[in-house]
């Protein structure tokens, strides 16, 4: 294993790998892996990191490429974020707000359009969140009309991690909230209902199911993990068996009202106290790096590893009320205190020589982008805000122009 080394110099990572007018076959595979409201210090291959935090999966990747220590999100909050990192343009330039419904620009081509144009068999799984178009197929936000030629997952803000049937959704009163959604998961152009199953392990399961298609082109995959974003406190029992929490029932429409009332009453600090809840998040964490460690363990399996990039991040940082932890910044998500856009991030490709090693140069989502067409030998657009990621840290530059607006309008 290599050991984790540090350069504060200038800043990032990875990835060209293909030669522009390489045969598909030479093309790298590109894996994103987003999870949702992690905290800066809730990764344990960081120097800074919580002293309960053990995340042994995601370390192994930290290992297998760059940990970087000064990555930054557009906004503080999910959908802007997200906007933001696959079209590698400021959602400002859409949308004067930045607002959680900035949406997807019409004429601005996707991350996934652009490889799909290129010969990419492009697939996401997971929390799909641009803050419009929410539930709904035909849509510019929606995967399949930007893009992406499967999708198995949510449009909003967050889904009940238990509650995916279609008898849950039709007894539900409200199940079709921005952040506090049941019933099925939307599947390509319909729907597809889960009686029982955990969206954190469904989501490695198609994603890993994906892994095993026959891949006669290059792929690029999004897996969006929900996890760490509220609700927090449902886990797998075993994991909260482990961490000392006990298993809250599941909301019931027969006796228990609006979900979107019984889903306020359990992210804020008052049934679930503060201790509980950091339990909680350890909990849904642990199940995460799991599953994590699962997808790590198909790629090698399946022979896929050494000609695949990962990058992995956090859209933003953790939320006050989650349970997770910034230290040693101020500040959560919502705000733009360092804590609300500064995130976990790591970027690792075949055979790096850097592998193992720490950056502490600054970085953008925003490169995320214009890193894989490089990596794939596509031309960049002419409107960026984003930079390729130079394959050395002494090509890294010291400091970087960015900027964020002061206010987000909910």
């Amino acid at each position: 294993m290599n050991k984790m080394k540090t350069f504060s110099g200038t800043v990032l990572l990875l990835m060209a790998i293909g030669d522009v007018g390489a045969a598909a076959s030479d093309k790298p595979n590109i894996l994103i892996i987003v999870t949702d409201d992690q905290g800066y210090a809730d990764l344990s291959a960081y120097k800074h990191h919580a002293p309960d935090v053990r995340t042994p999966n995601m370390d192994r990747l930290a290992n297998r490429g760059v940990l970087f220590t000064q990555a930054y999100v557009t906004a503080p909050v999910c959908s802007p974020s997200r906007a933001g990192w696959n079209t590698g343009q400021h959602q400002v330039r859409w949308d004067a707000k930045s607002s959680f419904q900035c949406g997807h620009p019409d004429k601005v081509k996707n991350i996934a359009e652009l490889m799909k144009a290129s010969g990419y068999a492009t697939a996401r799984f997971g929390k799909n969140d641009y803050g419009q178009g929410m539930h709904l197929h035909d849509v510019r936000e929606y995967p399949l009309q930007h893009g992406y030629d499967e999708f198995l997952g949510f449009s909003a803000h967050g889904h009940d991690s238990f509650l995916l049937s279609q008898s849950i959704e039709d007894r539900t009163p409200d199940p079709k909230g921005h952040s506090a959604s049941v019933g099925p998961m939307m599947h390509n152009m319909g729907v597809k209902e889960y009686k029982q199953g955990y969206l954190t392990e469904i989501f490695t399961d198609a994603t890993i199911d994906f892994l095993k298609g026959d891949h006669k082109d290059p792929f690029f995959l999004t897996l969006s993990y929900s996890s760490m974003h509220h609700l927090i406190h449902q886990v797998p029992k075993r994991y909260l068996d482990k961490h000392g929490v006990k298993d809250i029932p599941l909301y019931d429409p027969e006796t228990m009202g609006s979900y979107e009332r019984w889903f306020k009453r359990h992210i804020s600090f008052g049934e679930i106290s503060a201790d509980d809840m950091r339990k909680y998040y350890l909990a849904n964490l642990n199940c995460l790096d799991d599953n994590i460690g699962r997808v790590l363990n198909a790629l090698d399996a399946l022979k896929l590893a050494d000609n695949t990039i990962v990058i992995f991040f956090s859209d933003n940082g953790a939320a006050p009320t989650n349970g997770g932890w910034n230290r040693p910044l101020a500040g959560s998500k919502f705000t733009l205190w360092e804590g609300g856009i500064r995130v976990p991030f790591m970027m690792a490709r075949p055979h790096d020589p850097h592998a193992g090693e720490t950056w502490e140069q600054p970085i953008s989502a925003l490169d995320i982008l214009p890193t894989c067409l490089e990596a794939a030998g596509i031309a960049l657009p002419e409107k960026l805000d984003g930079e390729a990621i130079p394959k050395s840290p002494n090509e890294l530059k010291a400091s970087r122009n960015l900027f964020w607006l002061s206010l987000i309008h909910i």
